[in-house]
Order: structure tokens, then sequence, then C-alpha cells
């Protein structure tokens, strides 16, 4: 949601879906920036039904994306080492957006997600550490010297332009509180982080040579 195109890309969709007789739709959304609410307008303002769901960082992200390679590596060096996120499973988010497209109640209605607990990400880092049994040191850095790192690891710029805007704006405390949407939503409690670091180190992700 937060890239330069994302709003002209959610109008080219939704305007021809909607055009097709397409009778609800649920967007996955950011959590507060504002790029993500510019889409979220368009998409009700395209759609007959709707459900907009916000996320938090998702736990995957450790596993799947972007924190993978410095966790095989076993250091990760990040920014905003005092930033709070509530970590949210991608099961828990799926089944949200399941129960939302299935169920009309959903209809109107926007949801914010997260885990149960708030972690700064030297916590997180700890957590997986051990439950992979592994020794990962964590090193905190200013934004400005993170920014450099991942130029000189020749990273593609627009990657570095959208790490820079999560570090810079998503994580200035903003988001730093939990709800219980998913509870509200599916009836039970999220995933909390050590459970996902729990079930996620039985693949042997984080135990692969780098």
């Amino acid at each position: 949601m937060a890239i330069p195109s994302a709003a002209e890309t959610i109008t080219k969709f939704t305007t021809p879906a909607n055009n097709q007789g397409i009778q609800k739709m649920v967007l996955l959304s950011g959590r507060g920036e504002k790029e993500a609410q510019v889409c979220e307008e368009i998409v009700k303002r395209n759609t007959k039904n709707w459900t907009i769901i916000r996320a938090s960082w998702l736990s995957q992200n450790f596993s799947e994306s972007f924190f993978l390679e410095p966790l095989l590596a076993g250091i990760v060096a990040l920014p905003r080492t005092e930033a709070l996120e509530p970590f949210t499973d991608a099961d828990d988010i799926a089944d949200v957006v399941a129960e939302s497209l299935l169920n009309d109640h959903h209809n109107g209605k926007t949801y914010e997600l997260t885990g149960p607990e708030l972690l700064t990400f030297e916590k997180a880092i700890t957590v997986i550490a051990k439950a992979s049994n592994r020794n990962i040191t964590f090193q905190g850095l200013t934004l400005k010297e993170y920014i450099q790192m991942l130029k000189d690891y020749q990273i593609p710029e627009d990657h570095i332009w959208l790490i820079n805007y999560l570090f810079e704006e998503v994580l200035d405390g903003r988001n730093a509180n939990i709800t219980s949407d998913i509870e509200k939503v599916l009836g039970r409690k999220p995933k909390d982080f050590t459970t996902y670091a729990q079930q996620t180190a039985k693949s042997g992700v984080w135990n692969l040579n780098p």
C-alpha cells in the first residue's frame, strides 16, 4: 500500500471489477499510513460491499521475507531498536480474510489485526534464537547506517526505499498497541510470537546454511 503506484493499481483493479458485477472486496491494508488509507477509500468508493483489514508486521517476515537471510548468517542489524511491534501471524490474517469474504456480517467494517503482545525486534530475535537453538547476534544501528549497509550489499533501490519508509514512518510508535479484533472475528486468540517461532523452528528454516 505504501508504494507510489498502489493507488493507481487499486483503481485499475476495483473499477472494472465493480463494473463486472463483483459484489464484495476485502482489502488487506497497512496499519495507519496515509498511503494505505488512500487505497482504502478507493476500495470503499468502487465496491458495493467492502471489509478493510489492517495488519501489523507479519511474524513470517522472519522466516519468509527480508529478515531470513541475516538470521541464517547469525547476525541481525536493524534500526529502531526501541520500537514495539505487535507481530501478527499470517495464518491468523488469512483466517480473518476468509471469514470476511464468506460472512456478510463483516461488510462495511474495518479491522486492525495484531498479535497478543508487543515486542522489540531484539526481543523477537532472542525468541527465534532460543526456538532454533542458535546463537544469533542483534546489533542496533541508526537508520542512516542501516540504509548505507543495504546499499553496500547492493540491495535494489526500490527495496531500500520501501524498507526506509517502513522503519521511518510505520515504526514511529503509532502502532505500539494491541487490539482484540482477531478474537472478535474468529472467536479465538491470535497466535503469539513464541508459538510461531517454536512451530517454524521445527521446519528447519533457521538452521539452513546461509
